[in-house]
């Protein structure tokens, strides 16, 4: 413990450290000032919840130097994104600190770099969330860095709760380092975007156990009033995606500087890049499929202002810095205030306005409800995970996949929590049960379930409030010193006009209907499958096929559903021209002389009478379709589990066999809509078998 001159030596460095670090005229702020004595002279467990641009890594990064001078290990510091990452150790540099990163895009650089920690060479280690659960790291790293941690850093603290708009698993193996921490070992968890409920979920993980905490001391929470003084917060409703994109178009070329278009699927992300640059805008698309170094090109080219916007999902959200970005626009509403006014922090940290603008979508419910659908799984998928891993022992994820019928990511979402719960365990090469009884908290997952519908509920009634909109937003995060801002379009009645030329709209509406996507062949069978393994042989595999659009568009993906969700049918007239449009500009090796469609249960109607009519149009031989032995596949979510059951049941008809092996060039095949596509690809494989020397696919829509 430091008595009192040498805290009051300390705050005088301290001011010192921030102005090297945001200049001369910089002063710590009351509540900095509060999380640095804490960390350093207290050595206690700090949370902060305090506005974007408020100043928390300034907290860490004097903290850090501060406690290094004092003798004190490195600040281990977990960072949940890569942009942040750079963000932080070129902040860190002018704050004259030594940080280094360890993460997925640098596996190379890992020995060098904890050669470096031991050697005392780093000040700062930051760190991946997802490294806390590599077996390697947690055993033989990670109890070592937390010996000789000087300070434990948590970075956008809100990922830990489950109530938080942006809860993630890797971060729940964060409250078992809370507990292994030594005592005396400060911990400061920072973030922008936490209700009560998350502050106090996160607060209490945080703690010291009980016999270990003086005089009953608990976390200390450092909460301040979230205001942006500079966002000026609007809603323009459109009625049609090509009217948003229209306006839009316009609008950009009006707002100051440069920003973030942000839209909630990577399908409209893109779509929304090539309208922009197609009406002479700077645009580049942005999402978490983007090559890293394509990323990191886009945020340079973004904030050396060399482009207009970043049209991105949020992808690009926590810690990205960019002090002068001049508005964030979201093309589609996010599922809950916390998370808009989340992004929307991004804009007007260091100008003095800012344009925040929401279009919604008339799509917006449906993307919420797959977001939904990816929630912890029930429980009788649990219970058969840890059966399987009780009976069989050690399994890698892949062979998990062919006994539980999730995707590849929600299992392995579960697997980690389960791992932080205590009931299994990620060893070198999978998975294993430890034995211990588990619970599952139907409970707490309804109630989380239910927040969620009440967060979606609240965002829909942002989109209609006649109130502040930054009170509103405030609210929601239990600011209690929220007013009327007196910027917004409510409180200054000066709401943006919905008007839009028909010649744009028109423009749009061409954009957005233009037909063609890529099927991509799958090349490689599911990693897990007992005979089925490698790269899908030559003779037996597809070409790569087209699609009329992709379920998650703003242009097609609209029609796409709507037909999907409603009664078997014909597939509707406009519809099918623009399929012929697809077909007309297909550049295929051979052209296909017959059709084949994979068979349908649901919507027969649709199925076959689409393959029927395009050999009609393409003077193609109609030749039938494949059959099922018995019942047809069902529903599955993962590749192993899909592959399984359509084996399992699709069938060749000796007739159709015949008539393909008789038909001498490629065909035709046509289904409604591509998922996983493994139907697709074993259906081609069958129609290969039978003697097609090529197999095209076409269909209405793939998912993504």
């Amino acid at each position: 413990m430091i008595d009192a001159p040498d805290a009051a030596m300390l705050r005088e460095e301290a001011e010192e450290r921030l102005q090297a670090l945001a200049g001369e005229h910089a002063r710590l702020r009351d509540d900095q000032w509060a999380a640095i004595e804490a960390l350093v002279v207290h050595r206690r467990r700090v949370l902060v919840v305090q506005r974007t641009g408020w100043g928390k890594s300034a907290v860490y990064f004097i903290a850090t130097a501060l406690l290094r001078e004092l003798g004190e290990g490195p600040t281990v510091i977990v960072s949940p994104l890569l942009a942040l990452m750079r963000n932080q150790i070129a902040a860190a540099e002018r704050a004259g600190i030594r940080a280094v990163t360890i993460n997925s895009a640098n596996p190379e650089a890992w020995e060098e770099i904890y050669g470096q920690v031991a050697d005392g060479m780093v000040d700062v280690l930051l760190v991946s969330p997802e490294r806390l659960n590599n077996p390697d790291f947690r055993d033989n790293v990670l109890p070592e860095l937390a010996d000789s941690a000087g300070l434990v850093v948590v970075d956008e603290a809100h990922c830990i709760s489950d109530w938080g708009h942006d809860f993630r698993p890797d971060y729940r193996r964060l409250s078992t380092l809370f507990t292994d921490l030594p005592p005396g070992i400060p911990v400061l968890a920072t973030t922008a975007t936490a209700n009560a409920r998350v502050t106090r979920d996160v607060a209490e993980q945080m703690r010291l156990p009980a016999e270990l905490r003086p005089d009953g001391e608990d976390t200390l929470v450092l909460r301040g009033p979230l205001e942006r003084e500079s966002l000026h917060l609007g809603v323009v409703r459109l009625p049609s995606a090509e009217q948003r994109l229209a306006w839009l178009a316009q609008t950009l070329r009006e707002l100051p500087g440069s920003g973030i278009v942000y839209t909630l699927t990577v399908a409209a992300a893109h779509e929304i890049a090539g309208y922009l640059r197609e009406q002479g805008l700077e645009v580049a698309a942005y999402s978490g499929q983007t090559e890293p170094a394509e990323r990191l090109a886009a945020e340079e080219a973004l904030l050396t202002n060399q482009i207009k916007a970043l049209v991105a999902t949020s992808a690009l959200g926590m810690g990205f810095d960019k002090p002068d970005l001049g508005f964030v626009v979201h093309v589609g509403a996010p599922q809950s205030p916390v998370a808009y006014y989340q992004q929307v922090g991004r804009a007007g940290r260091g100008v003095e306005r800012a344009e925040v603008i929401l279009l919604p979508g008339t799509e917006d419910r449906d993307i919420w409800a797959y977001f939904a659908s990816l929630a912890f799984p029930p429980e009788p998928v649990v219970r058969t995970t840890l059966r399987t891993l009780e009976e069989r022992g050690l399994m890698s994820t892949p062979a998990l996949e062919t006994a539980v019928d999730l995707s590849r990511s929600r299992l392995e979402m579960m697997l980690k929590v389960l791992d932080v719960d205590g009931a299994v365990r990620r060893v070198k090469g999978g998975w294993e049960s430890t034995g211990e009884p588990w619970a599952y908290d139907t409970e707490r997952y309804e109630r989380i379930a239910a927040e969620r519908r009440a967060e979606q509920e609240a965002m829909l009634s942002y989109l209609t409030t006649t109130e502040c909109r930054e009170q509103y937003l405030r609210g929601h995060l239990d600011d209690d010193t929220a007013t009327p801002c007196g910027r917004c379009d409510n409180c200054t009645g000066r709401h943006r006009s919905p008007e839009i030329g028909a010649q744009a709209v028109e423009g749009a509406r061409e954009r957005l209907s233009r037909p063609g996507v890529e099927i991509d062949a799958r090349r490689q069978w599911p990693t897990g499958l007992s005979d089925l393994s490698g790269r899908i042989k030559p003779d037996l595999g597809a070409d790569p096929g087209k699609a009329l659009g992709r379920l998650t568009d703003i242009g097609w993906g609209n029609r796409l559903r709507e037909l999907f969700a409603g009664d078997d049918q014909p597939v509707p007239d406009d519809m099918f021209a623009a399929v012929i449009k697809v077909l007309a500009a297909w550049d295929w090796r051979e052209r296909p002389v017959a059709v084949v469609n994979v068979p349908s249960a649901s919507r027969p109607k649709l199925v076959r009478g689409f393959a029927e009519r395009l050999s009609q149009v393409g003077r193609l031989t109609y030749l039938g379709e494949l059959g099922y032995r018995a019942g047809t596949p069902g529903k599955q979510f993962n590749s192993a589990k899909r592959v399984q059951a359509i084996r399992g049941t699709l069938a060749m008809p000796k007739e159709l066999g015949i008539a393909i092996a008789q038909c001498g060039g490629p065909v035709l095949l046509v289904d409604d809509r591509v998922d996983t596509g493994w139907t697709m690809t074993l259906a081609a494989a069958q129609v290969r078998h039978a003697g097609a020397p090529a197999v095209l696919p076409l269909a209405l829509a793939v998912t993504s």
